[in-house]
């Protein structure tokens, strides 16, 4: 198939009028289109298909029609494809990483690095994955066997566009599923060049199919579709609920990644520089819109004041700025709906009694959906900033007592992703990580890895992204009874 034209009719605006669904570029059912905003200069930057529940029917249909002969495809065929997807997004890296800083405002050479790199490594290590998997096994008389899921929904966010949207769809297409996929209205246009890559790839018909649209519309109508076999969901804890609830009405299989307000132990016998140094940074990466971000800072109450200088020190190097210029290292947040939504919880935290040692209500930029960089200090974890997810570059300094006030705080939340511990004693550190109740800890700053596990405890969701595991949540397992 040829790629669809990218056709910039409206100033510079990208249009894309068509979804891709059984390997073909097809006219949707509706006349509805969805705006896309750069949130850096408030202009359109492309223009996508407002879809209905007649275009996810034909893309299910497509999907369930090619999921017979897709799930009987061996390993070493899946495998090829998959390393054919991979050699074609390897070639339009520098393309989707203009195109994702453009909708959805990170700085570029974070998008180099996080919103093309992070998709491609995830695709680069499914074949390796896949040939390690253990599809057979002897229990007594039975052989245990693990089977592809089948018709898969993939309901994905606007912060790691491309990321969420890989880690669905590379260990779907591995485990032998096929998958309809739903692209955040607020940042599309990369998973266009998805499928145009997944077409070049010269995947089968119907494996892969992309439908744009409005969560209460096309989302929901994956969410219930009686044959899809499973939906996985990426968002807000709010619209995670909402989509198991339809699910339930036909039993399907959901894993979900939600919410997170995830907390920072800085123990008293940490290298405090180094450690709220890398505390911001992480509670900054992407303007504050990671769901893992470290946004709550649990420090030694008799070391507050020392905290304070090094956090206002480290926000200072928080440049805000244009995505494309070399020394921007915060964006702007992506929307209007989230600039407003931030900017009410700073507000908040001044009226509850936070204090502010940087950063603050104030626009840095007439143009653009900017917020400065934030630190407030003498919060208590019973207050709204420390409490309720902001999405924005905004960080909680809660003070603590001893080391189980610290635990105490940290669990204290409705969500459980991710956190962290600093401590010169990494047995004390990782005795801490493992009394918080999240899915993932980071240790002394250690990096993200793309092979592990990732998902969370509470109302953070359930499921697990990324590697090995993120494979076996696309396998059903049957018993041979011999």
């Amino acid at each position: 198939m040829t790629q669809q034209a990218v056709k910039p009719e409206v100033g510079s605006a990208i249009v894309r009028d068509k979804f891709y669904i059984n390997g073909k570029w097809v006219e949707p059912a509706g006349k509805g289109t969805i705006d896309v905003v750069n949130p850096a200069t408030e202009a359109v930057a492309g223009i996508i298909p407002e879809g209905t529940p007649a275009d996810i029917d034909r893309a299910v249909a497509a999907a369930r029609a090619a999921f017979e002969s897709w799930s009987q495809t061996t390993v070493e065929e899946r495998t090829r494809y998959l390393q054919a997807i991979t050699a074609q997004l390897g070639a339009r890296q520098e393309e989707l990483a203009n195109v994702m800083s453009t909708e959805m405002g990170m700085p570029l050479m974070m998008s180099k690095m996080v919103q093309a790199g992070a998709p491609f490594m995830t695709f680069t290590s499914m074949p390796m994955i896949l040939q390690q998997t253990q599809f057979e096994e002897q229990i007594g008389n039975s052989l245990v066997v693990k089977e592809p899921v089948g018709v898969v929904g993939c309901i994905t966010p606007w912060n790691y566009p491309l990321h969420q949207i890989a880690a669905k769809v590379a260990p779907a297409l591995a485990a032998g599923c096929t998958v309809v996929v739903k692209p955040s209205e607020v940042a599309p246009l990369n998973a266009f060049i998805l499928a145009e890559a997944i077409d070049a790839a010269g995947l089968p018909a119907g494996v892969f199919n992309l439908v744009t649209g409005f969560g209460p519309v096309v989302g929901e109508a994956i969410a219930s579709h009686p044959d899809i076999d499973m939906v996985s969901f990426t968002g807000s804890t709010r619209a995670g609920k909402r989509v198991s609830e339809l699910a339930a009405q036909t039993v399907k299989r959901v894993t979900v990644e939600l919410g997170g307000k995830s907390p920072n132990i800085i123990l008293d016998d940490a290298d405090f520089e180094k450690a709220v140094t890398d505390g911001v940074a992480k509670c900054y990466q992407n303007s504050g819109q990671t769901c893992s971000a470290l946004t709550r800072m649990l420090v030694p109450r008799d070391r507050v004041a020392e905290v304070e200088q090094i956090a206002a020190k480290a926000a200072a190097t928080f440049k805000t700025g244009d995505p494309f210029a070399a020394d921007s290292r915060l964006g702007p947040v992506v929307s209007e709906t989230q600039y407003e939504r931030v900017r009410g919880y700073i507000q908040k935290g001044i009226d509850e009694g936070a204090k502010v040692v940087t950063g603050g209500l104030d626009r840095p930029a007439d143009k653009g959906y900017y917020i400065q960089p934030t630190v407030f200090s003498n919060v208590s974890n019973d207050m709204t900033i420390a409490q309720e997810e902001i999405f924005g570059p905004v960080l909680s300094i809660i003070p603590y007592d001893d080391e189980a006030d610290a635990v105490r705080i940290a669990n204290d939340t409705i969500y459980g992703l991710a956190g962290g511990v600093w401590s010169g004693d990494p047995e004390r550190a990782k005795r801490v990580a493992r009394s918080i109740r999240t899915g993932q800890v980071e240790i002394n700053g250690g990096g993200f890895n793309l092979m592990a596990p990732f998902g969370g405890y509470k109302q953070s969701g359930h499921g697990r992204e990324l590697g090995k595991y993120g494979l076996d949540e696309y396998l059903e397992v049957k018993s041979l009874q011999l």
